[in-house]
């Protein structure tokens, strides 16, 4: 098929601050401390990425057990750790670097706040996701209440109604996240929420970029990791806002070009731990398949950026 497709590429798209300042500070231990230097989980959602860390002499562990005592640095991923993880290798007299993303760090504060004026907190989030395990091991086994839709604050039986305060993963659907903190409004007025919104600047542009291309496109092609909560909402965002269709892949190998097969104009994005370079990967493997031209749809400028560690920093001033 020979139909020129018109490809929209949404920004922002792909890397944001936190995300950015993760791989840095990998990248950053390395030339400072040389290989190996360990990484608790996935340092930020993407393979690409996470393989290309490995070749530097980043080694990726599940839990701090796997590491031995070489005196050589651990990292902790932007997701974020229960407050266990620091103490076990403070335990261990290990040397440790915190990745976490700062926006998933004020999550953190916000809950432990709550907590010590006497709040039941209510986190809005994804079981099981590292940011979720994150910020419910700052406080007491049972001191934070799980809630991932309208249904489950339906379901919510607290003690103290009066006392009562929520917080929300960083990464979710500003749509989805706004129906259950209505209805935790409605069910609980005096809840106290945060100062500011939780979901993170980068999350919400990107959301709010996809919306504005899929109303233009016939697809959307999200770039980014199925285990990524802000890749996934983007490939959901898109198809409630006018896309037909909408899919989620890695990377050029994934693309299903029989799936394209009757596209005019495709929407183009990337989650927020997906690089450039694979956004690249995709344009021009689609452009060797079809005649294409391409737009970038330009909603907002960002020019958000987050310190590395001063211990790292002062490093890259003598690496310069």
């Amino acid at each position: 098929m020979n139909t020129e497709l018109k490809i929209l590429l949404a920004a922002p798209r792909g890397f944001c601050a936190g995300v950015d300042r993760a791989i840095q500070i990998v990248e950053l231990a390395i030339k400072k401390y040389g290989a190996p230097v360990y990484v608790r989980h996935e340092i930020v959602h993407n393979k690409y990425v996470v393989e290309s860390l490995k070749a530097q002499g980043a080694v990726f562990v599940d839990e701090l057990d796997e590491i031995p005592d070489d005196g050589q640095p651990v990292i902790f991923s932007a997701h974020g750790v229960p407050k266990q993880v620091p103490a076990e290798a403070q335990g261990r007299n290990m040397f440790y670097i915190d990745a976490t993303c700062p926006l998933v760090s004020k999550v953190h504060k916000e809950a432990e706040k709550h907590h010590k004026a006497g709040r039941e907190v209510i986190l809005i989030g994804h079981v099981g996701h590292p940011e979720v395990i994150g910020t419910m091991g700052q406080l007491p086994a049972g001191a934070v209440k799980l809630v991932e839709t309208v249904a489950d604050v339906d379901a919510l039986k607290i003690d103290n109604p009066e006392a009562l305060a929520y917080c929300t993963q960083t990464t979710l659907s500003i749509d989805d996240t706004a129906d259950v903190v209505a209805a935790l409004l409605a069910k609980f007025p005096h809840i106290e929420g945060p100062f500011k919104q939780d979901i993170c600047y980068a999350t919400t542009n990107r959301q709010e970029a996809v919306k504005d291309i899929a109303a233009k496109s016939d697809a959307v092609l999200v770039i980014g990791a199925p285990n990524s909560s802000n890749s996934n909402r983007l490939a959901e965002v898109a198809k409630v806002y006018g896309a037909k269709k909408s899919q989620l892949i890695q990377r050029a190998e994934d693309i299903d070009f029989a799936w394209l097969e009757d596209v005019k104009t495709l929407g183009i994005t990337a989650g927020a731990s997906a690089p450039e370079i694979l956004v690249k990967e995709v344009v021009d493997a689609i452009c060797q398949r079809r005649e294409v031209s391409v737009e970038e749809v330009v909603l907002r400028e960002e020019n958000v950026v987050f310190n590395v560690p001063r211990i790292l920093r002062d490093n890259e001033q003598s690496l310069a």
